[in-house]
This record gives C-alpha cells, structure tokens and sequence, in this order.
C-alpha cells in the first residue's frame, strides 16, 4: 500500500563536492574535487526519499533504468522501503547526470535533453495506481503522460502536485499545488512582469500557487486572494541540490495532513533547508522530528 504516487524522473547522480579552498571555476581556470558521492537525482525519485522520511508510503513510477545502473538505484533506495514496482530495466536507456558543487551553487551535466527529444524511454502510467492513491506527484516533462495522469486524478478525484508547465495548460490548472521555478519562469515568460504572470496562474487554476526565487522571498496565493510572501529560512547551505525536488515532497506533506496554506510553506521551506545543510540530494536530510527540530529552532 501506498499513500503518494509519483510519476517523473529517477537518474543515477554522481556528485563531486569541491574543496572547500575553491569555487566553481571560470573556462581554463582549476578547482580542486574535495569528495565523490554516489546519489540519485530526478524531482520524482528525491520527492519519494522525502516523503518516505517524513513518515509517507510512495509508489514510484517514470523513465526506463539503464541495466549498468539498476543495482545502484535499487540499493540506494531500499531502506526507504519505496514501491518501485514499476520501474522498468532497459538496455540502452535511461538517465545520468553529474552534479559539482561548491556550497554556494551546484553545476549538473546529464543527458537530459537527448532523453527528452529522443525515443521514448519511460513506462506509461497504469490508471489504477492513481486511482489506489491518496494524493500524485507529476513530474510536467512527459507531454503525453503527464496531462493523462492529471486527468485521472480529476476523473478520480485524486489531489495531485506539480511544478513548471504554464498557467494555460490542464495540468496546472487542476492541481492541487503548482510550483513555478526560474527556470520555467526564464523559459515560458522572458522578460515579462512576475507579478502579472502570478495573477495569471491565480485566474487561470483552481489551487495554491507558489512561486520560489532560491534564497529570496517566495510568492505564494490562490485565485481571488492578494499574493503572500515568505521569507526562506537563512542558512549556510552545505549543498542545494535537491532542494526544490524536496520542496515539493514538503508541499506534499502539507496538503496531506491539512495544513494551512502558511503552515504547507513553511513546513517545505523548512525541508528544503535541511537538504541543503546536508548532502548529497536528500539521502542524509532528517526526518520529520529534524525538520519539526529545525522549524522549533528557527521560530
């Protein structure tokens, strides 16, 4: 059994942690590798260890595993006693990436964009593993499969989460939260007025909309109310990667158990921050009583 399904991506992730002496380098300038990780990349599969530390039952679903690294994904993600029933082995496919970090900003090389323009490399979901859920995570980068699962969640009555696809498309605008990043910000609306492309995802979908700027103020509202800031939670980031994808799993815990819309962010925020004061990605953050620890300690 299971209380959250996601859909999305699970990459293998090799993580280098630059000497802390060091920055990440300009072209034809040295930085010095302090230590090499193992970890696990994807907004899908981070989204699950979280949950999973916060004491919530996952299913995980999305792209196809490369044989090579099959052994590694499962190892990692066994003590999190995650459903990966569903996740297929395919010989040639499959996603990796290499993140190098130097606590200040994280640099990832992957594969990505041949994933995505390629031949399809990803399992289409099953109608009845949304339907046996309590709430879905959708990852938005799938063009078909990602408006098919939104539009079993509604058919079915099931709460779902997402983050960057546009304020005119289904999927954001019959989630229950949706998540709007930089980089969607920078790809979709260039140059345009923040504050009226917020009040376009206010008008155009049905549920809370957050939009977050890194360390700086987040927006966030629903339609018909003024837009409400919140201020992240200052620290001394160890690493940021995974922290937007853990971000999501604490939006997720929030709508769960019914919190507030205030509460659902700070609680996320909270999250995130204890991931970024660990590493690599989410596999060492606390569970909930760290992160209630860390909320009660910075009041």
């Amino acid at each position: 059994m299971y209380d959250v399904y996601l859909y999305g991506m699970i990459s293998a992730s090799t993580v280098y942690v630059l000497d802390e002496r060091f920055v990440y380098p300009k072209p034809n300038e040295y930085a010095e590798i302090g230590k090499r990780l193992i970890s696990l990349g994807g907004e899908a599969v981070n989204s699950a260890i979280m949950l999973s530390k916060l004491g919530i039952r996952t299913k995980l679903d999305g792209n196809w595993i490369n044989p090579e690294k099959a052994d590694v994904i499962s190892g990692i993600l066994k003590p999190f006693q995650i459903d990966i029933s569903r996740l297929s082995v395919k010989e040639n496919y499959g996603t990796e990436e290499i993140v190098i970090t130097d606590k200040e900003s994280r640099t990832v090389f992957g594969n990505y964009a041949a994933f995505h323009s390629g031949e399809k490399q990803w399992n289409t979901p099953v109608e009845e593993d949304i339907e046996k859920a309590t709430m879905v995570a959708i990852d938005p980068y799938f063009k078909v499969e990602a408006p098919m699962i939104a539009e079993w969640c509604v058919k079915h009555g099931k709460p779902y989460v997402t983050i960057d696809c546009k304020y005119d498309e289904f999927l954001a605008q019959h989630a229950e939260a949706v998540i709007i990043s930089h980089e969607l910000r920078n790809q979709a609306y260039p140059g345009a007025d923040m504050e009226a492309v917020f009040q376009k995802f206010q008008s155009n979908c049905n549920g809370l909309i957050i939009s977050t700027y890194g360390s700086d103020d987040l927006w966030y509202g629903r339609k018909g109310e003024p837009i409400k800031k919140f201020s992240p939670y200052r620290i001394k980031p160890l690493d940021t990667t995974g922290a937007g994808d853990t971000f999501r799993a604490g939006i997720i815990y929030g709508l769960l158990k019914s919190m507030s819309d205030e509460e659902t962010i700070r609680f996320a925020s909270a999250v995130a921050a204890c991931v970024c004061l660990t590493i690599p990605h989410s596999l060492n953050a606390p569970e909930l009583d760290g992160v209630l620890k860390f909320i009660e300690e910075n009041k």
